[in-house]
Formats: structure tokens, C-alpha cells, sequence
């Protein structure tokens, strides 16, 4: 069974503008993903905030390992759902 939802997370808000970029370009979607600042418990410097970006796939069409790969490209990763 395939993800409703991909949660892509990158160090930055450039890198995750870029892969939203990529990937609005390369699987041609129509709603760009959203992006969220992913703020740590505790965390002191908004500049250490992690970003996620969120794909919605309620079809399933997105290839997980090409997700894993784009985000790998920006010393990122795919979460787990």
C-alpha cells in the first residue's frame, strides 16, 4: 500500500525550496508542496529548524526511492510513514 503523503526533510528553507522546485518540475504537479519549518523541542536558533516538504500522493504515484534520491541530492531524507 502506497503513502497518501510524503514528508521530505531538508536542513534548510533553500534546499527545501529547491526540492519543491524539482519536484513540482519533475513529477509535473499541479499544487506545489507545502513547506513547513519543522522547529525542535527546545531549540534556541530558528536558524537550526529543519524543513519538511510535503507532498501529497493519495494516488500513490510517486516513486518513494526517486523522492529518497531528490532529497538525498539536498543532504536530506524521506520520512517513514
Amino acid at each position: 500500500m502506497n503513502d497518501a503523503r510524503h514528508v521530505l526533510v531538508l536542513p534548510d528553507r533553500d534546499a527545501a525550496e529547491e526540492v519543491a522546485e524539482t519536484l513540482t518540475e519533475q513529477f509535473g504537479l499541479v499544487d506545489e508542496p507545502q513547506l513547513v519549518r519543522d522547529a525542535l523541542a527546545g531549540e534556541v536558533d530558528a536558524e537550526d529548524a529543519q524543513w519538511l516538504v510535503v507532498v501529497e500522493d493519495p494516488d500513490g504515484a510517486y516513486d518513494p526511492h526517486r523522492l529518497d534520491g531528490i532529497a538525498a541530492e539536498h543532504d536530506g531524507w524521506r520520512e517513514a510513514q
